[in-house]
């Protein structure tokens, strides 16, 4: 099916006409004879397209436009009327219809409208989706996982947000700091105001100082206009600090002057600044040892760590591989326009073999490359880096007769593209037994 669409005209024998025609063009079809019902089926259906007269008994096709599209703006609506009406054809288009054409006349137009009418609904359908994936992406319900650790993690995360403490987080690269951070920041008061994010290491000292603080026109060679720092940027809301433990020594007490005072120094100013600003913090290191060995300031290390959240690496969360796969397989088919329905059974073996020491960052990009690469509609083990297959095969029992088959059929599927026919020629075996050890090994291609 093309797309579904819902023509409204009290002729039924034009109704009967247009149906006919779009049922061979692959489209599926519902009818309406006046306004009244083409509400209720509008409601009930969900049409992508709607083919409207602009003359019914119970009022004007014209009018009907922005009574659907306040409710449903991605339905397409294409009016159809007996006389060319310019006046009417203008506001048709004003209040949003696709087009506006003439029965009769134009018949030969209707085709080609409708097809591109329907691509921009499914693009807008596509849109919608990608939004609303990235509308949930920074809030607690967006953060994947039923393991112990990660549902101990948001429950402490979802007590300390409604206050203003500052947090710490610790855990590996990857593990999710920066969307735990701004899911603090969402489920706080300040979720209206600013939440800015800047990684410590990404900077020298003297440019760090200018990012964080700001700075006066002249304070240094290049500084020829005054600069707000991302603290006051963030005035109101949250500053997120990532890799804080990479900050230079003599910057940390300017750091820790915001946090007891709230105020600070912009570089080449003499006048404090003031501001009010929840400071979240992250880091991979062990800021205890970097006290002991003088390279992080004591005083600082309990003013930061006043709340702390540990966030699990992935290999101590097994349980919560498949879940993630499953969700990235979904984003990156949708963003890459891939029909990708899954992962094969044997291909999430394999991601839980993996040490994942890029933790959920290191598994979103072998998703991403795997949607890109795979040929059928579930990722196999042929569509991952081969050193996770490697892995897979190791931990496994490769010297079982049934695995060394298993695995053979599924290279030779891969060389003959899909082609289960020129599959079954080249393994010597019959389609029928080819289908069967492909149901057997759970084999999707």
């Amino acid at each position: 099916m093309i797309g579904k669409v819902l023509i409204v005209d009290d002729e039924e024998k034009l109704r009967n006409l247009l149906a006919r025609l779009l049922k061979l063009e692959g489209y599926s079809i519902i009818e309406a004879g006046n306004l009244k019902s083409a509400q209720k089926l509008v409601e009930s259906e969900d049409p992508d397209i709607i083919l409207c007269d602009v003359k019914l008994p119970d009022g004007s096709g014209v009018n009907f436009i922005p009574e659907i599209k306040k409710k449903h703006p991605v339905i397409e609506i294409i009016l159809l009327t007996a006389y060319g009406n310019i006046p009417d054809g203008i506001q048709a288009m004003k209040n949003g219809a696709f087009d506006y054409i003439t029965k009769g006349d134009d018949n030969n137009k209707i085709i080609p409208l409708l097809s591109k009418a329907i691509e921009k609904v499914k693009l807008q359908k596509r849109v919608l989706q990608l939004e609303s994936i990235v509308g949930k992406r920074y809030s607690f319900e967006s953060i994947i996982g039923s393991s112990r650790q990660i549902k101990d993690a948001i429950e402490l995360a979802k007590k300390v947000a409604p206050t203003d403490a500052t947090v710490l987080l610790l855990g590996e690269t990857g593990t999710g700091k920066e969307v735990f951070a701004q899911g603090i920041h969402n489920a706080s008061p300040r979720s209206g105001r600013p939440f800015i994010a800047l990684n410590c290491s990404a900077f020298s000292k003297e440019l760090l100082e200018s990012e964080m603080f700001g700075h006066k026109v002249g304070a240094f060679t290049g500084a020829v206009k005054d600069k707000k720092g991302l603290i006051e940027e963030a005035n109101g809301g949250t500053l997120f600090l990532d890799e804080i433990g990479e900050m230079p020594v003599d910057l940390q007490s300017k750091l820790l002057r915001v946090l007891e005072t709230g105020e600070f120094i912009k570089v080449g100013d003499t006048k404090l600044t003031s501001v009010n600003v929840r400071i979240i913090t992250a880091t991979n290191r062990n800021l205890l040892e970097e006290v002991k060995e003088g390279k992080f300031r004591e005083d600082l290390y309990y003013r930061l760590n006043v709340f702390t959240i540990e966030l699990p690496a992935l290999r101590n969360r097994k349980e919560d591989i498949s879940l993630l796969a499953d969700y990235y397989t979904d984003f990156f088919s949708l963003k890459t326009n891939r029909k990708i329905k899954g992962i094969s059974r044997e291909a999430i073996k394999a991601l839980e073999a993996n040490s994942w020491k890029g933790n959920i960052r290191e598994l979103k990009n072998v998703i991403e490359r795997a949607v890109i690469l795979e040929n059928s509609d579930y990722i196999t083990t042929d569509a991952l880096p081969y050193d996770i297959q490697s892995v897979s095969e190791i931990s496994g029992n490769s010297f079982n007769l049934s695995t060394v088959e298993k695995q053979h059929i599924q290279k030779v599927l891969a060389f003959a593209k899909g082609n289960k026919t020129e599959a079954a020629r080249l393994l010597n075996i019959g389609l029928t037994t080819l289908y069967r050890k492909l149901e057997e090994y759970e084999i999707h291609r």
